[in-house]
């Protein structure tokens, strides 16, 4: 049976002697039995058998030639489980004697191509040995291209030139079938001297060749930092700055890129440099970062070089403009949303890669970032309370939310992925409380990128009555005007919302946000896919010239914002990474990596296994309930089988990847079980050792956002008529006199699907066209229900008489 060619067939379609041998398999009564794999399937909704169905089963043993695996398979074969499903259970399950049932070996890849880093002139080798049931050939492929003459086991190129740097492969074939290897990264480094290695082996030596250098810059520069190191396999970067470690994607390569310069990316920088247990450092360089001025001085006085990086360092006390104290910040606070993920609505892709986006540019701000995907009501409620905390008196505050929203009466409503559908005020997050409590912490600047529909919600008649007080620190990024739709790039990959395309290009510019908000709304008007459907919309009361990228010089925090600060730090601080050693004589290193504040990487790498281990691999299981995590993300060769698709780049090679998401619905301390599987030349089968592992609550579980209506502050502030229990039921909708209704959206939701400009065809949704058009983003209601889309807001008393003067007060950007 060709596994390749099987994974789709359902169960109920197995051939009898292969479910003959799999229930036998499944039906001895140890750990990895059919009971582990009921409890498996208890947590995937598509397969999920009931108590009573599990107690069946088990009364089969009573029965001649009973068998209670054959009955659970017969179940979730009934409900659409394959074959496919079934291996990756077993997998997950680490049963090897049920695996090769029905997964027989075909070809096997015993030593896979490790990825290395070598000097110019020095000799390449990558070595792949595998057997099958007849003689096996041997192709390598650089990228998608064969490499000339190189049908052997070992690709040896000599010497080695830059041209040769790159990814290779090898394709093993045994008469009609074939299997690839894993791919090897050549890291070619362009040294003049050989710094002693002699010109072949670089097995087992780490060796730093290239060292980063000094440098002088000023504001607005971009950085550029270059180390390298020789060894196999491939070294491991990691950059710090005054002894702690940078982290965004380009700390972790050799060559660290910053592309705006801040006054605080002054310091003493240098990698860190790994392979394997192996661990060097390059040398400490300083990075002198100084400012662009124009000097106002009465009189004449002359200004070194080394005075303005003096100043740039906070060296010394230069005083270059006594008329105006520059802005500054206390602190930088950043709260990022995006939801994708919808129960009762249609699912979003671009949130995803516009909230990592967002993070790695904010943190190069010196922000502070939480950022959560796919939240409920209770957890976004909670996170925003866990946000203001973090706020007090200067404080940069900045919210970005992408998702399905909607406006109604100057409202903005940000939707959780439990809303119901149709969804009200009650069951969504009021933007303009959270402002009223930012207020109130008397915060240095306030804003707010709202990347979201603005449609009216037909179904939500509720006027929230909030009073703000009139400040002149509040900027509003819409990513579409009042009354119409964002959208995101139709794409089979994963790619950015509109808004955030162009936003990211902008983000470390120097400039006023004001400004550098209206630069994005002019690059917007000039894309074509858009254009007359999205423009950003800027509404303003800022009265100074503040910008994102302002310094941060701490005030006198009182002892419970600096006991929040801590708070936040641990609710970022990674699990440390650490060795498990085996009675057999293995040695695993277990890794930890975050792609988003909720969200957890963990990696397996074999370091060391006995000479006499024909394989070995190693594989987490028996994670808790709370997460459900998919079987199909567990323990995959590559990131990308597991849907890290963002934070790839930036893991180590060559080891077995998990992700574990929505960790903000952890419950209890993060334990699970780590599997090693190894044969040994004398044995046919496979022997397992286990341990268990507890990390505690890694990232933001510590904070505990499940917790219903914990505080909810931003709730009390915004009175509703209506609880999200009791939300009225939403009259029957007809069809929109101007749209269609989306295929994907969950009536009565509609959207307005109509040709963008440039489109194909003059008809049809947006949604069904091609890459370079676009879709409507974030489902919304729409506004032309009759006799509701021009109700006036009417100033019944003062406080909303005052709410519309604050309002209007604002200044109105539109491109």
């Amino acid at each position: 049976m060709s596994d390749s060619s099987d994974r789709s067939l359902n169960l109920n379609f197995l051939k009898e002697p292969v479910l003959r041998k799999l229930c036998e398999a499944l039906d001895k009564t140890n750990s990895k039995g059919w009971r582990k794999l009921g409890e498996m399937i208890g947590n995937d909704r598509r397969f999920r058998v009931s108590s009573d169905e599990m107690e069946m089963c088990s009364l089969k043993v009573l029965e001649l030639e009973g068998s209670p695996s054959r009955v659970l398979l017969r179940l979730m074969g009934d409900r659409g489980c394959t074959l496919g499903h079934l291996v990756d259970l077993l997998q997950t399950m680490g049963h090897t004697e049920a695996l090769q049932c029905v997964k027989p070996p075909g070809i096997q890849i015993l030593i896979q191509p490790q990825s290395v880093a070598i000097i110019v002139g020095h000799n390449l080798r990558l070595s792949c040995y595998a057997v099958g049931k007849a003689g096996v050939q041997f192709q390598w492929f650089k990228t998608k291209e064969e490499v000339h003459n190189s049908s052997s086991p070992d690709l040896v190129i000599s010497p080695v030139q830059l041209t040769d740097a790159g990814f290779y492969i090898c394709r093993v074939n045994c008469g009609d079938s074939f299997e690839f290897s894993q791919w090897a990264q050549v890291d070619v480094l362009n040294v003049a001297t050989s710094y002693g290695l002699g010109s072949h082996s670089l097995e087992g030596r780490l060796k730093v060749v290239i060292q980063p250098q000094g440098q002088r810059l000023l504001v607005g520069d971009s950085l550029q930092l270059e180390c390298g190191a020789v060894g196999r396999p491939i070294p491991r970067y990691q950059w710090h700055r005054n002894g702690v470690p940078l982290h965004f994607p380009e700390a972790s390569k050799r060559r660290l890129t910053i592309p705006y310069l801040l006054l605080e990316h002054h310091g003493k920088y240098r990698c860190e440099i790994c392979i394997n247990n192996e661990r060097t450092w390059t040398n400490e360089v300083d990075i002198l970062v100084g400012p662009r001025i124009s000097v106002q001085f009465s009189g004449a006085m002359e200004c070194s070089e080394d005075d303005v990086f003096a100043f740039g360092a906070g060296v010394s006390e230069l005083i270059l403009n006594s008329n105006q104290e520059p802005p500054y910040a206390t602190d930088k606070v950043a709260l990022l949303i995006g939801n994708l993920s919808y129960r009762n609505h249609p699912q979003l892709k671009a949130p995803m890669v516009d909230v990592y986006d967002l993070t790695n540019l904010l943190r190069q701000l010196n922000f502070k970032v939480v950022s959560l995907l796919d939240l409920t009501e209770s957890e976004m409620r909670n996170a925003v309370d866990e946000f203001l905390l973090l706020l007090h008196k200067g404080v940069y505050g900045l919210l970005y939310y992408a998702g399905h929203g909607y406006e109604n009466y100057g409202n903005s409503f940000m939707v959780p992925v439990d809303a119901p559908n149709p969804y009200h005020s009650a069951n969504c997050l009021c933007v303009q409380s959270i402002l009223k409590l930012m207020q109130e912490k008397e915060t240095g600047l306030n804003v707010f990128l709202l990347d979201m529909c603005r449609k009216r919600n037909i179904h939500d008649d509720t006027t929230p009555n909030i009073l703000l007080r009139v400040t002149a620190n509040i900027v509003f990024g819409y990513a579409t005007c009042q009354d119409a739709e964002a959208f995101e790039l139709s794409s089979s990959g994963f790619t950015n919302g509109v808004f955030v395309k162009f936003l990211k290009k902008r983000l470390l510019e120097d400039e006023k946000i004001t400004v550098l908000l209206d630069r994005v709304a002019e690059d917007m008007g000039q894309f074509d896919a858009t254009k007359g459907k999205q423009a950003l919309e800027i509404r303003s009361s800022l009265s100074e010239r503040r910008a994102l990228t302002d310094p941060v010089l701490p005030g006198d925090s009182s002892d419970m914002a600096l006991a929040h600060n801590r708070q936040w730090a641990k609710a970022h601080e990674l699990p440390e990474s650490m060795s498990l050693d085996f009675d057999c004589g293995a040695q695993i290193k277990l890794g930890f990596a975050a792609e988003f504040s909720n969200v957890l990487v963990i990696y397996t790498h074999i370091v060391k296994k006995p000479e006499d281990m024909f394989f070995c691999q190693a594989h987490v299981t028996n994670f808790s309930p709370d997460l459900d995590i998919d079987p199909k993300e567990m323990n995959r060769e590559t990131p990308e089988e597991t849907g890290i698709y963002l934070l790839s780049s930036s893991l180590p090679q060559h080891c077995l990847y998990t992700r574990l998401s929505s960790l903000q619905k952890l419950r209890d301390q993060l334990g699970f079980t780590v599997c090693l599987q190894g044969s040994f030349k004398a044995m046919d089968e496979l022997v397992d050792w286990t341990t268990d592992v507890n990390i505690g609550k890694p990232l933001i579980a510590r904070l505990d956002l499940y917790r219903t209506m914990r505080r909810n502050s931003c709730l009390q502030t915004c009175p509703m008529p209506h609880s999200p229990c009791h939300s009225p039921r939403a009259e029957h909708l007809h069809h929109h006199p101007q749209g269609l209704l989306s295929p994907h959206c969950s009536s009565p939701y509609l959207d307005v699907c109509e040709p963008l400009q440039g489109a194909v065809g003059g008809s049809g949704c947006v949604s069904s066209t091609l890459y370079d058009n676009c879709f409507s983003r974030y489902g919304c209601t729409s506004s032309d229900s009759p006799g509701r889309a021009s109700i006036p807001i009417e100033t019944t008393d003062d406080i909303n008489e005052l709410q519309t003067v604050f309002i209007n007060s604002l200044q109105f950007h539109h491109q």
